[in-house]
């Protein structure tokens, strides 16, 4: 048995347990006539999680004060989902984050407000597989709340479902994707090209530079390839030139230092854009 220690709602519970101090339960009609001291067994529950930094559990508890229980109930369900569908256990922030997100995104579409993403292109080729979820959840939502989520809010539930895959801030995640237009927009200006966003050569290009920032993030770096480098310098200057300046870039965003062997593979699929 567990001891309530805070009643969210009638299906939300905060409770005190023996191995992870305070515990989310969630369960239909949980909270029912419940008050804090009350024990609850855990197996009544239909789900719970933990929210470990006290920060995130106020925001929690905050959330209870102007989102009703059926919309909380749906983003339960969103979560379960995303979890199914990934076959993974989401870092629990997202329960906050998410929901927020999304109850305020509706609520801006509700009253006519538009919702644009610029980098709803870089976000769908940097996260491939977290943008099919989030289309999926896109869907669902619309379902249930028969409300229409524009193409921009899949961009930004993919990157909820990144943060709450890696444990990432959403700010680093946001920063990231901001950070791979900059690159392309460079691109685009010193090879005075206008690169076509659904060609091949564009999607590798931003892949590359979406793991070679994880790369440097982890501090996982490539072989510097000494030969190749002198092959490239000799034979495609300005591109192997602009490899650097983005590199330079990086490491003022990034604040890292970045190997010359970054150099070498950023230079190939440059020179691979010159050619379209």
């Amino acid at each position: 048995m567990l001891i309530v220690k805070k009643v969210l709602n009638n299906n939300v519970l905060v409770v005190h347990h023996p191995d992870y101090d305070e515990v989310v339960l969630i369960g239909k009609g949980l909270g029912f006539g419940k008050s804090p001291g009350d024990e609850v067994g855990s197996e009544q529950a239909e789900k719970f999680f933990v929210l470990k930094e006290e920060t995130e559990q106020k925001q929690y508890q905050q959330l209870m004060h102007y989102i009703d229980e059926s919309f909380l109930d749906l983003m339960n369900d969103v979560i379960e989902m995303i979890e199914d569908k990934l076959q993974i256990r989401l870092y629990e922030h997202i329960h906050v984050a998410l929901t927020d997100h999304l109850f305020y995104a509706i609520k801006r579409i509700k009253q006519g407000q538009a919702i644009t993403n610029p980098f709803l292109k870089e976000t769908e080729l940097a996260y491939p597989k977290e943008f099919k979820v989030a289309s999926d959840i896109r869907e669902y939502v619309i379902d249930k709340l028969d409300v229409l989520l524009p193409d921009s809010e899949i961009g930004f539930i993919a990157l909820h479902i990144h943060s709450g895959i890696t444990n990432r801030s959403l700010q680093d995640v946001n920063a990231h994707t901001r950070l791979i237009a900059q690159l392309v927009e460079i691109i685009e200006q010193r090879l005075q090209i206008k690169v076509d966003r659904t060609e091949l050569n564009y999607l590798r290009l931003v892949r590359h530079l979406h793991f070679a920032i994880e790369r440097i993030e982890e501090e996982k770096y490539l072989d510097p390839m000494e030969a190749l480098k002198e092959v490239l310098q000799k034979e495609y200057p300005v591109c192997y030139n602009l490899s650097w300046n983005l590199i330079k870039v990086m490491q003022q965003s990034l604040k890292k230092q970045i190997p010359e062997g970054e150099a070498v593979y950023l230079t190939l699929h440059l020179q691979r854009l010159t050619q379209i």
